[in-house]
């Protein structure tokens, strides 16, 4: 699973000044006269991007491929005499690099006159649906939503059948919308996710268009459906390229990166292109920026060399579910405690005194998302009083804690409240020097413990007893 995608919103809005267009520009301000989508994937890719995902058609119904069931399009611009295909070099380019494409697909459009129209519509948007998922090869995303202006025309969409035709032709593509089916909206347009974020989903509960933010945000611990979530969010304060507009800071970007895909979601950064065609200097300089930050942190696991032994392992001796399985980056090998224990602890034993401040936690998310609360504390070097420095409620396929600095050589993560049997597939500590904490250091509960200190210290002393506690 990929961490990070980038969104490319890009059409007759980036000549006119515009978010949302009215579908009445005219196509020949379309013309990126330095176009080149290899760069944008060149950036996407050096900045540690794993799909990017194209504005193909926006609400203003121009279509960025020469499509056939309209002319307004690529085909009427003074771009490449209206011979080119964005869609086609976006594809081509990804495809070089070994990066996956997405397509959005806008249901809204402003310029279609039969909009309005059910049925003749609908056939309309399967028709270029259609185009799109045959012409360009593999499609990783298919993106649309709900979006609409108020007191537009009224228009059923067949969801559904676009369903079903967009598994139909690309089965391997997953489809974002609002409500599902397959990954969803986190319910707001500044990239962060609810501090509890479940992949499960009730679909029923939601409708494009109309879903409850809370909902999106949290997920459903209870859900019938599996549908994790995206934070969608701009470089810059709108969505198309704008001359007098900045790129957000690079520490900004770390400070979303921790909430969103440090709570268990997809972190959709979009990056609009600007008018001569390439994605600009100063939004390349911030990627760069973020991307040197994230490999800073997270680079090197400062718990790399710890002893480790847990409260409990099923099947003794078996490797398959051994707690050294936490330091082993994957999803396919983890930690699983006995059966039915009401007691799921890990304990480190880091070997010197290390500062961290940042926890990172992964499950083995093709076996589901358990745990629901946890805890990590460490062992203070005087009064051998465990103390915890931070806590948190879902991980899923990652999750990622700040906390102020701390050092310690001892630390135990306790897993409090949890759907089934939790299991461990990564554990990480790490150090940030770039992150500027707003809130307060969080409460340490400080609790004798002394059988579980002499615990750890017995560890230290004699290592020959780890396989058999």
């Amino acid at each position: 699973m990929g961490k990070m995608a980038m969104f490319l919103h890009f059409g007759p809005n980036t000549f006119t000044d515009s978010e949302w267009g009215t579908g009445h520009a005219d196509p020949s301000v379309f013309n990126p006269t330095r176009f080149d989508a290899a760069q944008w994937v060149r950036v996407a890719k050096d900045s540690g991007f794993s799909r990017v995902i194209l504005t193909a058609k926006h609400h203003d119904g121009f279509c960025l491929w020469p499509s056939a069931y309209t002319d307004y399009s690529v085909r009427s611009s003074a771009w490449r005499q209206g011979s080119g295909d964005v869609v086609g070099d976006l594809a081509a380019a990804a495809r070089d690099a070994g990066l996956g494409l997405g397509l959005y697909l806008s249901p809204w459009d402003r310029h279609e006159r039969t909009y309005g129209k059910t049925l003749d519509y609908n056939e309309f948007y399967v028709a270029q649906m259609t185009e799109l998922l045959t012409r360009y090869g593999d499609v990783k995303e298919v993106w649309l939503d709900g979006a609409k202006g108020e007191g537009e025309k009224d228009m059923e969409y067949f969801f559904d059948s676009w369903f079903s035709l967009i598994h139909q032709l690309q089965p391997g593509a997953i489809i974002f919308s609002d409500a599902g089916p397959d990954t969803r909206w986190i319910g707001d347009e500044f990239g962060v996710a609810g501090s509890t974020c479940w992949s499960l989903f009730n679909c029923s509960n939601a409708e494009i268009g109309r879903t409850d933010p809370q909902y999106s945000t949290r997920g459903d611990p209870a859900g019938q459906d599996w549908v994790p979530a995206e934070c969608d969010v701009s470089i810059r304060s709108g969505w198309f390229w704008h001359a007098s507009e900045a790129p957000k800071s690079a520490i900004t970007l770390l400070d979303l990166y921790y909430k969103s895909v440090g709570r268990n979601c997809l972190f959709l950064l979009n990056v609009p292109p600007n008018s001569s065609g390439l994605i600009s200097p100063e939004d390349i300089l911030v990627l760069q920026e973020f991307s040197e930050l994230r490999n800073a942190i997270f680079s090197h696991n400062l718990a790399t060399n710890a002893l480790v032994v847990a409260s409990s392992t099923r099947a003794a001796g078996d490797s398959r579910f051994d707690p050294y399985n936490v330091l082993k980056e994957g999803l396919f090998t983890y930690w699983a405690p006995k059966k039915n224990q009401p007691d799921w602890t890990l304990y480190l034993d880091l070997q010197e005194s290390v500062s961290f401040n940042v926890l990172q936690i992964q499950e083995p998310i093709h076996m589901g998302q358990r745990i629901a609360e946890f805890r990590l504390e460490i062992l203070g070097d005087e009064d051998e009083k465990w103390k915890k420095v931070a806590n948190g409620t879902t991980v899923g396929y990652q999750r990622l804690l700040r906390f102020p600095m701390v050092k310690s050589q001892f630390l135990r993560f306790v897993i409090v409240k949890s759907r089934a049997d939790p299991l461990i597939s990564y554990l990480g500590l790490y150090l940030d020097n770039f992150s500027i904490l707003s809130h307060d250091l969080p409460d340490a509960s400080r609790g004798r413990s002394s059988n579980s200190s002499q615990f750890i210290h017995h560890i230290v002393v004699n290592n020959s007893q780890l396989a058999t506690m």
